[in-house]
């Protein structure tokens, strides 16, 4: 019997009609589709109950197809991270970024599923562990698989916190964060804070000061043997700890967070053989042509 995992984002309309189609074009062709209870109410009375599993307590899915956006694609993760399944992401949000299909792009669906007409990529993560000081005993463990920041707990007041790179000091900072990312993430939180593009295939990891006032505040790119820790100086208010902004802990003054790179991970289920380039731009929406190009454009137009 296959199975495959469908999660849906729950306040959109649009998400819930194609999961709901795919669950039931699924069961006809003799799949058991693994649900939430949140999923299980959209399709209830319009499948066998016997082609309906709980997402909660079942296994063995070959795949897990996500309705929605990017946060819809990171909650799947924490479910199919540590089962090893993979992941397709149907883009009904906004970006988009990891999501491989596009709404228009759903009559493919069923046919793909059923054929496993795809390839799986691998993505790196970031494993997180919390210490009640430098070195001291673990409190609080997560994983990441966009980034792991570390953020100021109080608007009006500055993060104090000294970096430090395979137990080498590397720079203190006043700071309204640090995050570490992922190549994924690259084009995440780390983008907007004026962090590099970095290709998903690239074994590296991401260190980004947030509005350091410090001279040397650029963001970094180290290799995946690295392992990052923050540590929060004294007389300062505490920060919180944010991975891929679902899982959260409060770190205080004196606490460390080290960061490196996951035993696990991220599988994402591709349909499309497509250069990363071409994702950019078209995610992006970036102007190939420039500010010369679209000047020539308008001028040939207007003859």
């Amino acid at each position: 019997m296959r199975k495959v995992a469908v999660t849906v984002h729950q306040l959109r309309p649009a998400a819930q009609e194609a999961a709901a189609e795919f669950v039931a074009e699924l069961s006809r062709a003799g799949f058991v589709c693994l649900l939430d209870s949140d999923a299980r109410s959209l399709v209830e009375g319009s499948v066998p109950e016997a082609a309906v599993e709980a997402l909660e307590t079942a296994d063995g899915a070959e795949l897990a197809v996500v309705f929605g956006g990017d946060g819809n694609i990171l909650r799947a993760a924490e479910w199919a991270l540590p089962r090893s399944v993979p992941v397709l992401g149907v883009n009904l949000g906004h970006v988009g970024f990891l999501a491989e299909l596009e709404s228009s792009e759903l009559g493919t669906l069923i046919e793909r599923v059923i054929n496993r007409d795809y390839q799986v990529e691998q993505r790196l993560s970031v494993e997180c562990v919390l210490r009640d000081k430098p070195g001291g005993k673990e409190i609080w463990r997560s994983f990441a698989v966009n980034e792991c920041s570390v953020e100021k707990r109080a608007r009006e007041r500055m993060l104090e916190v000294l970096v430090r790179i395979d137990d080498r000091a590397l720079s203190r900072w006043a700071t309204d964060g640090v995050l570490v990312s992922t190549p994924t993430g690259s084009t995440a939180y780390a983008f907007s804070a004026h962090g590099p593009v970095i290709w998903p295939e690239v074994e590296a990891l991401l260190l980004v000061p947030l509005s350091a006032h410090a001279l040397f505040n650029r963001p970094l790119v180290l290799g995946t043997d690295s392992v990052v820790k923050i540590e929060v100086l004294p007389a300062t208010s505490g920060g919180l700890i944010w991975c891929d902004g679902r899982r959260t802990a409060q770190i205080d003054d004196g606490m460390e967070l080290e960061v490196h790179a996951g035993r696990e991970r991220l599988l994402l289920a591709r349909t499309h053989e497509q250069p990363f380039v071409t994702r950019l731009v078209r995610k992006f929406g970036l102007p190939v042509d420039g500010w010369r190009g679209a000047a020539e454009r308008d001028e040939i137009h207007a003859k």
